[in-house]
């Protein structure tokens, strides 16, 4: 029967189809591949040209990024699957370095309507089988599939990798991953499949992956046994099983961890060496070219505004220790807001010895903490800053950069971090190109 809304009308835009899904399912997250395996067994849906999956609980983001660059400075067809979004839907689904157009997604939500029948898939599991079904039907010569939440149970699993990457484990979802980090590595461990290889760039690896590697019998790859790095600050050296790359210059991703990001990317291309070949033209290149918007993103300016969707413990301690090493700064304005069953108290007492003043701001999601929830954590915390310490609260992440920009000078820097949301919040009608009040 074709999908309709509650007023009888069938879906017709991307929007009323995104409409549908969040109604399908009565929850938000629902853990398990059995509904998306039996869909995709009926849409006859699998891929034809190499894939590499890509776990961990942060750098996938980043890890993605690098893999799509180098790919296509090679002159590969690459197909890449990234989620969540920062403003458009269709940022989760990349061609050739370029996001599909709304339209083209359509048919292949249609396609899953019609598959499903009365299976209830929630909208990651329904997204992500329209999306597969789009990359599936491409002339590609490599995909580049994003994992969700954990592994185990997300339903990028539900298809085969060539290749897996676990980039860092850290503690987050832990109502559904587990209270710690070997648990959480147990769920991560789950895109490992036999005999393919898994590129596992935490460099303190839980024994629990190694030993779910060993169990499951992958071809594990262990950063500081199996690849190293090392370099100056002019530029770094990687080194696999086979291969040797010399003088690298740094990948154009900002922040302290992006080297181990790249050493797991190099990797993955060695262990693919004979079906996706790159030269080290393509690395450099591909290095040096690639982007991603909301990660340590620095925008120039007056006053300097930084991007980061960093909303965990581990990312935010990233964060920080980037912000550190940016140099000078006379105050930090914060524009903070997050999903509220995040460690929120780890994130302030974290961040406080850095910022001056905080605006925190409302989200447009239910599972959202409110501006005034994140104030009064705050206060109860009694966390100082650097200087005199000011709290405001906003309606939107909007609203509440121009509140920092009011109240900053042109020497300052503003920092927007935590929710995807926050972030696309103020990336909604592009990147801010801010100018202080009292700049000259």
């Amino acid at each position: 029967m074709p999908a309709s809304d509650p007023a009888g009308v069938p879906p017709r835009t991307l929007a009323d189809w995104l409409a549908h899904c969040l109604r399908l399912h009565p929850k938000e997250i629902d853990m398990t591949l059995a509904r998306v395996r039996r869909v995709r067994e009926r849409l006859g849906l699998h891929f034809a040209m190499p894939v590499i999956a890509v776990a961990g609980t942060n750098g996938k983001g980043s890890t993605c990024a690098m893999l799509e660059a180098i790919a296509l400075a090679a002159g590969y067809r690459v197909g890449l699957y990234s989620k969540p979004h920062l403003v458009h839907f269709e940022e989760r689904c990349r061609v050739n370095g370029t996001m599909v157009d709304a339209a083209a997604l359509l048919p292949h939500f249609e396609a899953v309507e019609q598959a499903r029948g009365d299976t209830a898939l929630t909208y990651f599991e329904f997204t992500t089988l329209a999306i597969f079904r789009l990359l599936s039907q491409q002339p590609l010569d490599l995909a580049i599939l994003e994992v969700g939440m954990g592994g185990r149970l997300d339903a990028v699993n539900a298809f085969d990798a060539d290749c897996a990457i676990i980039t860092s484990i850290d503690i987050d979802h832990a109502e559904f991953l587990g209270p710690d980090r070997e648990t959480i590595a147990i769920e991560k461990a789950g895109i490992m499949r036999a005999g393919a290889p898994v590129i596992v760039s935490d460099p303190r690896p839980p024994q629990s992956l190694v030993d779910t590697a060993a169990r499951v019998g992958a071809d594990l790859w262990l950063v500081g046994r199996d690849f190293s790095f090392g370099g100056d600050k002019q530029q770094w050296n990687w080194t696999g099983r086979t291969r040797r790359y010399n003088g690298l210059g740094y990948p154009a991703l900002r922040g302290a961890n992006q080297l181990l990001n790249a050493a797991g990317v190099l990797a993955a291309f060695e262990a693919l060496r004979g079906r996706v070949p790159i030269t080290a033209q393509a690395v450099r290149q591909g290095f040096a070219t690639v982007e991603l918007p909301g990660r340590f993103q620095i925008v120039a300016g007056q006053p300097t505004l930084v991007l980061d969707v960093a909303h965990n413990p581990h990312a935010v301690a990233t964060l920080a220790q980037n912000l550190d090493q940016m140099g000078f700064f006379p105050r930090t304005h914060a524009v903070f807001g997050v999903m509220a069953d995040k460690d929120v108290d780890a994130l302030l007492k974290r961040m406080a010895p850095l910022v001056d003043h905080w605006h925190f701001t409302d989200l447009p999601l239910p599972r959202a903490a409110t501006a005034a929830q994140l104030a009064a954590k705050h206060a109860a915390l009694g966390l100082a800053g650097p200087g005199p310490v000011t709290v405001r609260t906003h309606g939107s992440p909007k609203e509440a950069l121009a509140a920092a920009l009011a109240a900053a000078d042109p020497a300052d820097r503003i920092v927007v971090f935590g929710s995807f949301n926050t972030v696309g919040g103020v990336l909604a009608d592009g990147v801010p190109r801010l100018t202080g009040q009292h700049a000259v």
